[in-house]
């Protein structure tokens, strides 16, 4: 059978991502329900499209793995637009609006969707007024990513731009201070205060953060390591420092 060909940016797979893809008036063209699948969940996603005008469609299996052959779909696929990527300004006056010192995220060639998924749900969780990823040698906010996010992809605002250090530049220019994470950095993460605008910046999962966006950086700091293995995962890294700017804000 010859599945549907679709961008992976153009469907969102599974229970709960469709429900906040719902809640956050992502644009839904259609959803797609596999039938003799039941719960709560699908109650819930039927009674808010419902609400919002959108069609659900119960399809056969055969059908339904025209979208999506995978078991990690739930039995119900939002077939939407790509994402809606926003201008870093957009990040800014976010934070403005809000009355809140920047917060801010910059991803250096984070390649794992599974990473960068879980890096957007804490960024969601801790209040951070948008992520910025590069545009290329990057994961982009795929259906895996949103997924992998619980959803909270649909909430964040996310800019992908061309060069990570140019970007860098224009923040600073802003007075926005550029935090950077390395091992060999000689002050601990904990030992920075975070209350002034800040945008922090994680290193891909082998490399780190590149020798140019390093040297850009006004700080670095570093994680401390008791063990053998010498680096943590780039997202429970920046969950780490991400829940360090909340304590030292709050």
């Amino acid at each position: 059978m010859n599945k549907t060909t679709r961008s992976s940016e153009q469907i969102i797979i599974g229970r709960n991502p469709v429900l906040e893809a719902l809640r956050a008036g992502t644009k839904i063209e259609k959803i797609f329900i596999l039938h003799g699948v039941h719960g709560n969940a699908l109650k819930n996603i039927t009674t808010l499209a419902r609400q919002k005008g959108l069609t659900c469609v119960e399809v056969g299996k055969n059908k339904f793995d025209e979208f999506d052959g995978s078991q990690d779909a739930q039995g119900v696929i939002a077939i939407v637009g790509q994402k809606d990527y926003v201008e870093v300004d957009e990040i800014l006056n976010f934070a403005a609006k809000k009355n809140e010192q920047p917060f801010i995220l910059i991803l250096d060639e984070i390649e794992d969707p599974q990473n960068l998924g879980a890096i957007i749900r804490t960024a969601e969780c801790v209040g951070a007024h948008g992520v910025i990823i590069p545009k290329h040698h990057a994961a982009s906010v795929s259906s895996g990513v949103i997924k992998a996010s619980a959803g909270a992809a649909q909430y964040v605002n996310v800019s992908k731009v061309t060069n990570i250090a140019q970007t860098i530049d224009e923040l600073k220019s802003k007075s926005v201070w550029i935090v950077g994470t390395d091992g060999g950095a000689e002050k601990f993460y904990y030992e920075m205060d975070y209350k002034m605008p800040i945008a922090l910046v994680i290193g891909s999962e082998g490399y780190g953060i590149r020798r140019l966006v390093k040297e850009k950086c006004d700080f670095l700091v570093k994680i401390p390591m008791f063990g053998k293995i010498e680096s943590l995962n780039a997202s429970v890294a920046a969950a780490l420092v991400m829940y360090e700017v909340v304590r030292s804000r709050k």
